[in-house]
């Protein structure tokens, strides 16, 4: 068992498969100009499979797969099929904008995946196509009926919550709870390699961040009562309103840090283990990966290098040079 310098038990990775994306939203990428990783030098599906085996070894029994978009992954479906067949792991599971989840959902829960959170910051179509930069909100929709119908659940909706941009659609998220089994999650905007300017109309850097207990407030009438997580609610803290089907969660890894709970690792689809989403320190396992070594050393070296908490500072980037989409949110 990877067990990290202050006593916490590492049994969660989350991998990268890829910092490609089909949409640009506008708090984890610029909208041109990104440098994409040369495919040469990410991981194959035969590695990161290979990885996942040396770190059920030590433990490890839960992976998230995530980008960039890991939909736009050619060989997605080998992945998931090869990671659910691994001994010890016990549930694998993806983040996704949901744009290409309609045609996939039901071959990825036959693969062995055994559910989704989906990405969406806006209920109205013009403002989502904006804050994504072209994305299609129709398209989001028929892919959360189709992750239902293929009973890829506990659902999660992660919803970024930005001033000036969509905190006003925090009450109309939150009914989304009442007549569906869903789980709605917000989530605090994180300053990490996106201090850019956004462009006309959008927030300054200064002018983005709402609280969670902001958030709570603008939600005050809806009587929100604690509630019992979800399977797999990692850092949120949950609420119901009262007779509602689902759940809502604040996520802060700002206001509210949650380090003290922290079980995971991340992989990049470049090959490095990082121990902390907004510490730099990394460790490349690629070389070793690609030459057959043993990699077990790799992870307990991440693992060591876990760092109690993190000093990140509300809208202050952090010393990475990676964007969210490199390193996998």
């Amino acid at each position: 068992m990877f067990i990290d310098p202050f006593g916490r038990a590492v049994n969660y990775l989350r991998i990268s498969l890829t910092d490609r994306c089909n949409l640009r939203c506008v708090y984890c990428m610029p909208g041109e100009g990104v440098q994409w990783q040369p495919r040469a030098d990410q991981l194959s599906a035969a590695e990161i499979v290979r990885v996942v085996e040396a770190a059920a070894e030590g433990g490890v029994s839960r992976v998230r797969l995530t980008g960039g978009e890991p939909l736009v992954h050619p060989h997605i479906i080998e992945i998931v099929r090869g990671i659910a067949s691994i001994k010890g792991i016990e549930e694998v599971s993806l983040t996704t904008n949901a744009m290409l989840l309609e045609s996939l959902a039901q071959p990825l829960a036959d693969a062995g995946l055994k559910r989704v959170n989906i990405s969406l910051d806006s209920l109205d179509a013009a403002k989502f196509k904006r804050i994504t930069r072209g994305g299609d909100l129709t398209r989001v929709w028929k892919g959360i009926a189709a992750a239902e119908h293929a009973h890829l659940s506990p659902l999660k909706l992660n919803t970024v919550i930005v001033s000036g941009l969509n905190a006003d659609e925090l009450p109309a998220f939150a009914r989304l709870t009442m007549e569906n089994n869903w789980h709605v999650r917000f989530i605090e905007v994180m300053p990490i390699g996106n201090a850019q300017d956004w462009g006309e109309g959008f927030p300054s850097l200064g002018e983005r961040y709402v609280s969670v207990q902001e958030m709570r407030s603008a939600l005050a009438t809806f009587d929100l009562r604690p509630a019992t997580s979800p399977q797999g609610n990692g850092p949120a803290r949950t609420y119901r309103i009262p007779n509602a089907l689902g759940t809502i969660g604040f996520i802060s890894p700002l206001g509210e840090h949650f380090c003290q709970h922290c079980n995971r690792l991340r992989l990049t689809s470049d090959g490095k283990l990082r121990s902390c989403l907004v510490i730099p320190a990394e460790v490349s396992l690629r070389d070793a990966v690609r030459s057959g070594k043993s990699i077990e050393e790799f992870f307990q070296q991440a693992v060591a290098q876990k760092p109690e908490h993190h000093d990140m500072l509300i809208a202050v980037p952090t010393g990475s040079q990676r964007g969210m989409s490199q390193i996998g949110g």
